[in-house]
């Protein structure tokens, strides 16, 4: 099958799915001449890595600049050197690219237009908009003030107060904030803010921040720079920059709108326009780069890339697709007000694109010996088996029958349930693409554990052929004990045990419990003594296959005990989701 690394490129249809609402706002603008073309932006912070929450966003910033014959840029928004590295920039551009989104050329960095931005700072200085403060964090919250609940539980934000430096003259702002730049003042002793209205309703117009002194190496730009924009001022003038004419983001910045068009207007630049999205929340799933990060730096999980992790790294390595999250992000839609989607159809997106592409083999995961005793000792059949019955493209493959296979520990019984087609003592079942066999009987060791089946074969069945009267109710899959390669397989349930991860109930100790307390704790077992059909030991890194009747596996980078290479079960093959829309 084609490697998952393989970008896909998007096509019109799925670059028109679900985008109405935005592109309703577009037309709009474009028709009133307030714009004469599309530009849009992806502006992730790295901070760490994507995760599918940034997949719908970047693929409605790349598809309604593609719908709109108009170009997209990638601009990392890199003002926080406390918390970024570049690291995160080569692993955010690497799961753009496979999800298959091409920038070209427009790469950019915020950290580019650090003089640009101290220049329109000084300008907004110039226009009595801006002063350089004294105040600590602590007392500038206070000053700021809260929301409250009046007396009817209405909540109102009585008005913030001036700080006592509001007033300063523009020439000492100016002083001030060149001397802030040359680093003549501590960190935190003073910061440059805008002046708008301490009254405001909207707490963030209550004079934010602008600059904050920080003496903290930059990944990009070292030492050179001791203050560093905030976000609420560095996005909209990059935006404005670069020309961008709709800022798309999402929902939880509706209420930073104002002050967005605030420093565009003051700072006198083009008039990007901001339009806001709700975000995407998945459930089973924790959608916040802060909170994927404390699980990695706690051990919670291996790494960023663990196969349980919703970002797009730990999807690639546990199987998924870009072609499958496309999908879903096409499907899911955009709307203004937050909702859970669920993960269901994440996975029903999934193996409706592997069922169309992944080829069949066989492995089995809990071995059981199963002898054919009427097969001659040192005898080898290959039989023929199909790669793929979705795409005859795949063609087919050769696969070896012996006297001893393995087979799925649970697929022989003692005593048997009532409906089990399976094997039981005087059963018979078909063996997949080889013979219909039919228990003789089986071995048992000192302590009563089962070791092996015994069967013989009917030699008149072999493929798909039998008699009407020799037709069975069961098919299981094998592999040759012989002609198999041992792997290492790792079975995947999801992270959190509940579907909101967030919601935290206290503890029973009647503590403050933490989204920690709803971690899955079985959500990872890993079988050591599996087998699979010999090409398994070939594969590579990331391909994806389907185990019949197991599910869908995807190899891994990593090798296990004795160099057994490692497949993630990226899905089983129960489909919940079409199940619950057939309702």
């Amino acid at each position: 099958m084609a490697n998952a690394d393989n970008a896909v490129k998007s096509d019109s249809a799925e670059a028109s799915a679900g985008t109405d609402f935005i592109s309703e706002f577009i037309k709009e603008d474009l028709a009133s001449g307030k714009f004469s073309y599309v530009h849009t932006r992806f502006p992730p912070e790295p901070n760490g890595w994507l995760h599918i929450g940034h997949c719908k966003a970047f693929f409605i910033d790349f598809s309604m600049a593609e719908r709109f014959g108009g170009k997209c840029n990638l601009r990392f928004d890199d003002t926080n050197p406390e918390k970024e590295d570049i690291s995160y920039v080569e692993a955010i551009k690497r799961d753009i690219k496979w999800m298959g989104y091409d920038w070209e050329e427009r790469e950019y960095y915020a950290s580019d237009y650090y003089e640009y931005l101290y220049d329109l700072a000084v300008k907004i200085i110039k226009k009595g908009k801006a002063y350089v403060d004294d105040l600590s964090d602590t007392e500038m919250s206070e000053y700021r003030g809260t929301a409250v609940a009046d007396k009817n539980n209405i909540t109102v934000t009585p008005p913030g107060k001036n700080s006592p430096w509001r007033e300063r003259s523009i020439e000492e702002n100016l002083d001030l904030f060149a001397r802030m730049r040359a680093g003549e003042f501590a960190d935190g002793a003073k910061t440059l803010r805008a002046k708008i209205d301490m009254a405001h309703p909207n707490l963030l117009l209550r004079d934010p921040v602008m600059y904050r002194i920080r003496r903290e190496i930059h990944y990009r730009t070292g030492n050179s720079w001791c203050i560093y924009p905030m976000y609420d001022f560095q996005h909209p003038l990059s935006d404005a920059k670069e020309g961008i004419t709709h800022s798309l983001c999402s929902l939880e910045y509706e209420i930073h709108r104002p002050l967005y068009e605030w420093f565009i207007r003051e700072a006198e630049v083009f008039p990007s326009r901001q339009i806001e999205f709700a975000r995407l929340n998945l459930s089973y799933t924790v959608m916040s780069k802060r909170w994927l990060l404390k699980l990695v730096t706690d051990g919670r999980v291996s790494g960023w890339d663990d196969p349980r992790m919703p970002t797009i790294a730990g999807l690639r390595r546990r199987g998924y697709t870009p072609q499958a999250i496309r999908s879903f992000v096409s499907q899911i839609g955009i709307a203004k007000t937050d909702s859970m989607v669920d993960i269901a159809f994440l996975e029903y997106c999934l193996r409706e694109d592997l069922n169309k592409r992944a080829l069949r083999v066989m492995a089995v995961l809990r071995p059981l010996k199963l002898i054919i005793e009427n097969w001659d000792e040192g005898k080898n059949e290959e039989l023929e088996a199909v790669n793929n019955p979705e795409d005859e493209s795949a063609g087919k493959r050769r696969v070896t029958f012996s006297r001893e296979l393995w087979i799925e520990r649970e697929d022989f019984e003692e005593t048997p349930p009532p409906k089990y087609f399976r094997l039981f003592p005087g059963n018979s079942v078909r063996l997949r693409y080889a013979y219909i066999v039919t228990c003789t009987g089986f071995d048992k060791d000192a302590d009563g554990n089962i070791t092996a089946v015994r069967c013989t074969y009917d030699p008149e069945t072999k493929g798909g052929n039998a008699p009407d009267n020799k037709k069975v109710k069961g098919t299981i899959h094998w592999v040759s004990a012989a002609h198999s390669v041992p792997i290492e397989a790792r079975i995947y349930d999801y992270l959190f045990s509940v579907e909101r991860p967030m919601e935290i109930a206290p503890r029973a100790d009647g503590t403050q419990g933490e989204f920690t307390d709803n971690l899955n704790p079985n959500s990872l077992e890993t079988i050591a003594n599996a087998w699979g059909e010999s090409a398994l030991a070939k594969t590579a890194s990331g391909e994806v296959f389907q185990f019949e009747r197991l599910g869908y596996f995807a190899r891994d980078p990593d090798t296990g005990a004795n160099g057994r290479p490692v497949f993630n079960k990226t899905i089983g093959l129960r489909d919940t989701w079409a199940k619950i829309a057939k309702k």
